[in-house]
């Protein structure tokens, strides 16, 4: 097969997939900005996005610490599948799946002492945070089944698998819009009458659909992979999977993806706070944009996922010619996403935030950012494929670096910009909307660093270093 047939072949199925990944925060959001907002002590349109807003931020702070279990897990599966070693490839998933189980399981023991420490930190409204609680706590529950897909998901991308992740993501995504659509909203259909829950649904069918596609995917793997990857394993293999010098491997590398990760949740956590702060007009505003701008990610991370798979067989089959051809086919491909959603965000900017929301102020304040949607394809699209490049390689030390240059770079943009502005209009309403501008072009400048700093490093970290090994 082509290089062009062996990209499309894993990347078709993960943008398939990743069509439906935004449903699982878009729908959160635009559930809360539909929901009966004019009913006698209800709070306003905004304030229920501001607690699902803040309610995802937390998860996000508290999961995006976890994704070495599917980064790790990808780049070190495809190398041992170029190398043809499938016992590697049984001992790889078997070790995530347990680390995932047991970061799990702590998740679950500390979630009270998480939430009060977040709170230290996060700035919002008394509304907003009460809100933001109720999601926490019932959305928590499906912690094991979130960290567990993490691990299934890179072990099927390493495998080269573009199908099984796409099956199970599918799953997960389509089960959480409907799930959290009837919870929350009821389900009027014939002479089946369900009032709904209200906002408690939104988490609630968010839990439900994790756990249905973590049954889907060990169903996969049971299915497709017993034979050929699991048969040959002995129990005594499994205990030993867990000691010696491959566990030291995995923790080392994956110490460097934790950092990185750390740095990508200051920026996010940042970006909201500070809007937070600003009011609950500017934090609906920030989060529906922020998801808006990041849909273009959903069609670039399937060709980020195919240069993983690929980058880590080439280099487990020391193919130093494929490899080369493949980086410069993916970015070919990427590139070509990013004009395509710079057309999109210029034709349908307005139709999105109405998607987003039915509050009126919300609408009108996000359309005065939509030019700042133009910037963020190009850099981002660049970043993300070479994140993909980098997993494949296991070249953690860089990609650890770029996570720590990028969040200097977008507070710098931040304070930089921020400076601007006299302190004595901090409490305007002018000064929120300011503050946004600048935090937009904050996040766009942490991009623009993790493109160029990628891009200086590949020849010295992936082509020498990664090939010599």
């Amino acid at each position: 097969m082509s290089v062009n047939g062996n990209i499309l072949r894993l990347a078709v199925p993960s943008i398939l997939a990743n069509i439906t990944v935004p449903l699982v925060g878009m729908v959160d959001l635009a559930v809360a900005g539909h929901l009966d907002a004019s009913a006698p002590g209800a709070v306003s349109g905004a304030t229920l996005i501001g607690g699902a807003a803040v309610g995802s931020m937390l998860f996000d702070l508290l999961y995006w610490n976890f994704g070495f279990l599917r980064i790790g897990t990808g780049g070190l599966t495809a190398q041992a599948c170029g190398r043809g070693d499938m016992g590697g490839c049984a001992r790889v998933f078997i070790r995530s799946c347990g680390i995932a189980m047991a970061c799990a399981f702590v998740l679950l023991a500390l979630q009270w002492l998480f939430l009060q420490a977040a709170f230290l930190v996060v700035d919002c409204t008394p509304q907003v945070r009460s809100l933001a609680e109720r999601y926490f706590f019932i959305r928590i529950w499906a912690a094991p089944a979130t960290l567990c897909l993490m691990a299934f998901k890179g072990w099927f991308i390493g495998m080269q698998d573009g199908v099984s992740p796409m099956i199970t993501d599918m799953t997960v995504n389509v089960m959480n819009a409907v799930l959290s659509i009837v919870l929350a909203l009821g389900l009027n259909v014939g002479d089946l009458h369900y009032e709904g829950i209200g906002f408690a649904g939104i988490a609630a069918g968010t839990v439900a659909a994790q756990y249905t596609g973590l049954l889907t995917a060990a169903s996969i793997v049971f299915f497709k992979y017993r034979r050929r990857v699991f048969s040959g394993l002995a129990k005594i293999d499994i205990v030993s999977v867990f000691r010696g010098g491959e566990t030291g491997k995995f923790f080392s590398m994956n110490s460097d993806l934790f950092i990185r990760s750390v740095c990508f949740i200051g920026i996010y956590i940042g970006f909201t706070m500070i809007a937070a702060h600003c009011g609950d007009l500017i934090l609906a505003c920030g989060s529906i944009l922020m998801k808006i701008m990041m849909l273009f990610s959903y069609f670039t991370d399937g060709f980020a996922y195919a240069a993983e798979a690929l980058a880590g067989r080439y280099i487990g089959e020391r193919n130093v010619a494929s490899f080369r051809l493949t980086v410069k086919s993916v970015f070919l491909w990427s590139m070509g996403i990013a004009v395509l959603f710079m057309a999109i965000y210029a034709t349908s900017g307005t139709p999105l935030l109405r998607m987003m929301t039915s509050d009126e102020s919300v609408i009108s304040l996000g359309r005065k950012y939509l030019p700042w949607l133009l910037a963020m394809p190009l850099a981002g699209c660049a970043a993300f494929t070479w994140d993909g490049i980098y997993v494949g390689a296991t070249a953690s030390g860089s990609m650890r670096n770029a996570g720590l240059m990028a969040l200097a770079g977008f507070f710098a943009a931040y304070f930089l910009g921020i400076a601007v502005f006299p302190s004595g209009e901090a409490d305007t309403e002018a000064y929120g909307r300011a503050v946004l501008h600048v935090l937009l072009a904050a996040y766009f400048i942490h991009l623009l660093v993790r493109t160029v700093y990628l891009s200086f490093r590949y020849r010295p970290e992936i082509l020498s270093k990664a090939f010599s090994s």
